[in-house]
């Protein structure tokens, strides 16, 4: 197989919701041109933006319309009943467009899979997984991940659908809960105090789907060690006994210990062993078949060489000690001050009071959701 595909196109950038706005395009131009400064062997593909049709596989179309409105602003009397022109969604000018190219990128990247093209494939935006079928929410207008695996499951391919953004990945796990050939397994710090306040042991699917659903929400707080040892526990586990054909990984990078949304602590390199794991898991599993995208992220600085190590694991490139001098020059004199100039965290620890307590309730949560959904598996 040739090398994988890197997705990136410059309309991507246009999904800004302003200067003041968390969820910000520099993000990506940062990421970018720092893997153009890196010996990466990279191919870069545009790929087509989705088309009315596609979002339409997922969203409603009263809720597609209202956001082409939206995009020329004339915006419906009933805005805000569709999420739109809120503070996380404020509307801008051409909207649409630029929501259906991210779509485009994700849904392209699932259709290489499906066509036997790529068996990997890192989508350069996207993860908009807090959009439903009618309604934006928390950043995302259009939902790039049901999309592709929708397009996915078209293809009668079972989809393993994992999600590490600090928050839980809601709008993803609503539109496919009663889907038995999508597992949605999502680990992130626990909806007692986070948006969207969604993502308990409870929710395990509906209907057909029940047991095609897992959450595993995380403490406050809560480090590498225990991250990890709860990502062991379930995600390797879930995956064997659910035998998927492809997994869609959404890697936001806002569960790192420098995030302003969030309050779990991990560092670079909790993310460098996941992303050993889960392409482990794809060549043990899915014959190596693994869409990726990017996601939440509120620290420049952090996002950016999380996102520059999935995309050396994506690539299997060796993974550099330091970052190019001239990169850290010009992102430094355009405001991101003191910027990391190495590509993981220095060793570090926190002071944390309620460390062994936060410890045993990961364990806890991770024993009874695998207790709640393990016995529907057999």
């Amino acid at each position: 197989m040739s090398t994988p595909p890197l997705l990136f196109d410059d309309a991507y950038l246009s999904y800004f919701f302003g200067p003041e706005h968390p969820f910000s395009p520099v993000r990506q131009r940062m990421l970018c041109s720092l893997l153009e400064a890196l010996p990466l062997t990279a191919e870069f593909t545009a790929p087509p933006a989705a088309t009315r049709q596609d979002v339409c596989t997922v969203h409603d179309a009263a809720f597609v319309d209202a956001v082409a409105r939206c995009s020329t602003g004339d915006l419906p009397a009933n805005v805000r009943d569709f999420g739109l022109n809120t503070a996380d969604v404020p509307t801008f000018d051409d909207m649409d467009a630029a929501a259906r190219a991210l779509c485009g990128g994700t849904l392209h990247g699932a259709r290489l899979i499906a066509q036997g093209t790529a068996d990997r494939v890192l989508q350069l935006g996207g993860g908009l997984h807090h959009a439903h079928r009618r309604k934006a929410s928390g950043f995302c207008v259009y939902n790039d991940l049901s999309m592709a695996i929708r397009a996915l499951r078209d293809e009668g391919m079972r989809v393993a659908y994992i999600d590490i953004d600090v928050h839980h990945g809601d709008g993803v796990q609503h539109i496919h809960e009663t889907d038995p050939g999508v597992l949605t397994l999502s680990l992130h710090e626990s909806g007692r105090y986070l948006f969207p306040g969604t993502g308990h042991v409870h929710e395990i699917g509906k209907g057909a789907g029940e047991g095609s659903t897992l959450n595993i929400p995380l403490e406050p707080f809560t480090e590498d060690d225990s991250y990890l040892e709860t990502f062991e526990r379930v995600v390797p586990f879930a995956i064997e006994r659910y035998a998927p054909d492809v997994l869609v990984v959404q890697c936001g990078a806002d569960a790192h210990f420098s995030d302003p949304l969030a309050d779990l602590l991990l560092t670079t390199h909790a993310y460098d062993a996941m992303f050993t794991q889960l392409l482990d898991l794809a060549e043990a599993h899915t014959e190596g078949r693994a869409l990726f995208t990017l996601g939440g992220g509120y620290q420049p600085d952090a996002t950016v060489r999380i996102w520059t190590l999935l995309a050396h694991h994506v690539l299997e490139a060796e993974r550099p000690t330091d970052l190019p001098a001239d990169w850290l020059d010009r992102w430094s004199d355009e405001g991101e001050a003191a910027l990391t100039p190495t590509l993981h965290d220095e060793p570090r620890t926190f002071d944390i009071e309620r460390r062994d307590s936060i410890e045993a309730q990961n364990r806890q949560v991770s024993k009874r959701a695998l207790e709640r959904i393990a016995p529907l598996w057999y």
